[in-house]
């Protein structure tokens, strides 16, 4: 039973050692149902206490796990995966119910969890070591990987299946066990997904689940026991994450926040570029990492593009997404958020920037829930906070610039470095954007430049804090260690066989 009801709601429960068992804590979170409002579930914010337990118990798994063949780890990963796909729709509802995600979104998000699932179920082939014989004479020399040991992940509200399924299914077919935190505002889709693991065979204790804000996550980063941490948020936490588990000697893979460009040529196909263009800004409500949230038109692109996108989005239908209704744009995660974007959207105001179209005035913005609709600010410019923050809502800010080079500059000051994107039907152009933009992930006619799980998440500057990303073959890297043995035999000098007159005569 992954929740208590009681009096005051419904509360999540700690998966510890295979067991679904109460908080120590105190305090609680609410979960909320963005498009209505509603409470529908109370997260513990516990803290070491409740870690404490996790670790024990996924320490105790790891010992066993490990000697798990890795074929037979894989083959939990196989039947985790025909789990997932048979209960994907239950998934993602729930993703629709605590996130707020329209209901493609969220299946869409869910796919993705299970490609990852999908690329765990081929780390036997991707484990294999090196080798290579006489590599001086007569010493063979070789390299194998281990897995490293307790494993923790720190997941965000904006993907509840899928950002936490980048990280365990990973390391737990490398040999790792796993606790993992998701984000107190939306806990529930991780935890139904945590049955699916158990239903799939996994041995209790390998996969846990721990449930706190702060001092929960300073617990992981100080644990003794835990050696690598896996996190995706905001570029604040991201680098205090990185910053305070490398102190404590751990691994740390911590994605950040983004800023991403858009840039769109003259000779680029304006209709499907204002398409993507609103895809890429107002999906998900904007509540995404690699997100377009700044648009940089080149010259006479700014007049054939900005008056179809205004016209396009406000055509845009924003509204609960948890009935039987089709909208194109649900709500924000929580009213502090709302609140939060809103007051971007009025600073963007001040300070100089043209509202082209108002998304404050949506009409589901009279209801209970948490409604912004699409806000598409021009002539915005490099200095402003709308432009060099992240908002993380459904707003895109327009700069107009002359030419590429200096659509290249603006991607120069920035201190993010996610993704950007161009769209072009100039290969020259687009060659000189992948070479000199100054972002780890780039698309050219492609919206949203998120790779799929064989090939690494590759923020950089102020998106990335560490060495290893999330995903793909520095994946694996990431939740193993090499082990390197060097081996020479001598001829044996006491032996019988190599006395016997036989032997010596036939060789």
């Amino acid at each position: 039973m992954v929740a208590t009801k009681t009096s005051t709601g419904t509360v999540c429960k700690l998966l510890v050692g295979g067991e679904w068992i109460d908080s120590s804590a105190s305090e609680y979170q609410s979960v909320y149902n963005p498009s209505s409002g509603e409470v529908i579930a109370r997260t513990p914010l516990g803290g070491k206490a409740d870690l404490d337990k996790a670790c024990e118990a996924a320490y105790k798994a790891f010992l066993e796990w490990k000697e798990v063949p890795i074929v037979e780890r894989a083959r939990v990963m196989f039947r985790f995966k025909a789990l997932m796909e048979a209960h994907y729709d239950e998934i993602a509802a729930c993703v629709t119910r605590e996130h707020g995600k329209t209901i493609s979104e969220a299946k869409a998000s869910v796919q993705r969890a299970i490609e990852v699932v999908e690329f765990a179920c081929g780390i036997p082939s991707l484990m294999m070591g090196e080798s290579m014989e006489n590599i001086a004479r007569n010493v063979d020399c070789e390299t194998i990987r281990h897995p490293i040991g307790v494993c923790a992940g720190i997941a965000p509200f904006n993907f509840p299946a899928m950002v936490p399924l980048w990280m365990y299914p990973i390391a737990i077919t490398c040999g790792n066990s796993f606790i993992l935190k998701p984000s107190e505002r939306v806990p529930l889709t991780s935890m139904i997904i945590a049955d699916l693991l158990k239903e799939a065979g996994l041995p209790n204790g390998v996969f846990n689940i721990v449930h706190g804000g702060k001092d929960c996550v300073d617990a992981i980063l100080d644990h003794p026991t835990i050696k690598a941490v896996s996190f995706v948020g905001s570029t604040t936490i991201a680098k205090y994450i990185y910053t305070r588990g490398t102190a404590n000697g751990k691994r740390v893979q911590a994605a950040g926040g983004a800023k991403n460009h858009i840039i769109i040529m003259p000779d680029a196909d304006m209709e499907q570029t204002v398409q993507a263009l609103q895809a890429s800004a107002f999906g998900c409500a904007g509540e995404r990492c690699m997100a377009g949230s700044l648009a940089i038109p080149v010259g006479e692109a700014a007049e054939a593009m900005i008056p179809h996108l205004v016209q396009s989005a406000a055509k845009m239908t924003v509204g609960p997404t948890d009935g039987s209704a089709n909208f194109d744009m649900g709500p924000l995660v929580s009213a502090e958020h709302l609140a939060k974007v809103r007051g971007l959207i009025e600073k963007g105001e001040k300070e100089g920037a043209q509202v082209a179209l108002d998304g404050r005035t949506t009409e589901a913005a009279k209801g209970k829930g948490f409604f912004l609709g699409p806000t598409i600010f021009d002539h915005a410019k490099p200095d402003m906070t709308i432009v060099k923050e992240e908002i993380f809502g459904p707003v895109l800010s327009v700069v107009r610039v002359g030419d590429l080079d200096e659509a290249l500059a603006v991607g120069r000051d920035c201190p993010f470095g996610n993704g950007a994107v161009i769209y072009t039907n100039s290969g020259r152009n687009a060659r000189e954007f992948k070479r000199h933009f100054n972002a780890g992930m780039i698309g050219i006619n492609v919206g949203v430049p998120a790779p799929m799980a064989w090939f690494p998440f590759t923020g950089w500057n102020n998106s990335f804090f560490g060495d290893l990303h999330i995903q793909g073959s520095e994946g694996i890297q990431f939740y193993t260690q090499q082990k390197m043995t060097m081996t020479r035999w001598f001829e044996p000098k006491t032996s019988k066989t190599f006395q016997d007159p036989i032997w010596k005569a036939k060789n």
